[in-house]
This record gives structure tokens, sequence and C-alpha cells, in this order.
């Protein structure tokens, strides 16, 4: 996990820096961070067998295993969420709103 996670800070400090830099020039930069996304890159068998614990691992067992690392009684989000997100902060809507993290994650950096 240290890879995974020193990439994580890595994207969370550029970000800041980034917002802070650009600033001035009114330019605005945050970055997304989901939990497990309802795509190809989750849905395959080493996947399955990683989160389950076990080879030959069910698309369920790796539902069920998925939904215990969110707060919300979800296994995963929909792509759509994290494109819902993006427009949000692409948008007039977000115009002073800079430097933030933002979390689409049912809850799982509660834990």
């Amino acid at each position: 996990m240290a890879h995974y996670v020193s990439a994580k800070h890595g994207v969370v400090g550029l970000t800041r820096t980034l917002a802070m830099e650009l600033a001035p020039d009114s330019i605005r930069v945050n970055s997304l961070h989901p939990t497990q996304v309802n795509t190809d890159m989750i849905h395959n068998q080493p996947i399955y067998d990683l989160f389950a614990g076990k080879q030959g691992a069910t698309k369920e067992e790796f539902a069920a295993a998925s939904s215990r690392l969110q707060m919300l009684p979800v296994p995963w989000v929909e792509p759509v969420d994290i494109s819902n997100a993006l427009l949000f902060l692409a948008s007039d809507e977000a115009r002073y709103i800079t430097g933030a993290a933002l979390a689409i994650d049912a809850g799982n950096s509660l834990l």
C-alpha cells in the first residue's frame, strides 16, 4: 500500500501547491478522490481475489468485501458520480473552490 498512499498524498500536495501558485491568475485546481468505481479496473478476477482474500472469488464476494470499506451501504460508486463531481468543480457554481481534494468515496475516508 505504500506506493498507493504515497501517490495519493503526492496528488493532494500537487493540487494544493498548484492552487496557490495559479490563484493569482484565477486558475482553480482541485482533485477528485473516488473509492472503487464500477469499471473494468475493479471488475476482474485478480481484484475479486484480492478483496475476498481467496482464489476464484465471485463478483458477489468482491461486492461484500468492498461494501465493508464504505460507510454508505454500497460496494462501489458509478462513473457518472465522478463525472458529476468533475462537472461541478469545473462549473461557475464552484468558482471559489480551489485547492480541494474532493472525496467521492461513500464515506471510505471516514474509516
